[in-house]
């Protein structure tokens, strides 16, 4: 079935002003459209979910991912320059982990929504 479009020659005053109020800064929409496009990934996204469930070492998310350390390596770089992942080094070995619970919020949701369809 093929959607139709109809030309809006009605304008909703009200209701337009009320949304452009609400609606966020320019700057913000952009941020966050960056961030979502750091989820736009295969790779990033198994990282993520794999440290959904541990703190894992480079040699680990490779072997788990099914990748090389150096493409981890780069996926990692961006996604602690989204601040989505943190990291900690216990003597040579960095670990690495979700940076906040805000990140397992975001994939469970997206998650739930795949599921409904």
């Amino acid at each position: 079935m093929e959607e139709e479009f109809l030309e809006c020659n009605i304008l909703h005053e009200d209701i337009v002003k009320k949304v452009k109020q609400k609606m966020p800064e320019d700057a913000f929409i952009y941020d966050l459209a960056e961030l979502f496009k750091v989820f736009a990934d295969s790779t990033r996204m198994k990282i993520i979910y794999a440290l959904l469930e541990e703190e894992l070492c480079v040699c680990d998310l490779a072997n788990i991912v099914g990748t090389t350390q150096s493409a981890i390596s780069h996926q990692l770089r961006l996604l602690k320059q989204s601040k989505l992942v943190k990291f900690r080094r216990e003597g040579k070995v960095i670990f690495y982990s979700l940076d906040d619970e805000h990140i397992s919020q975001i994939v469970m949701k997206g998650s739930e929504h795949i599921e409904e369809l």
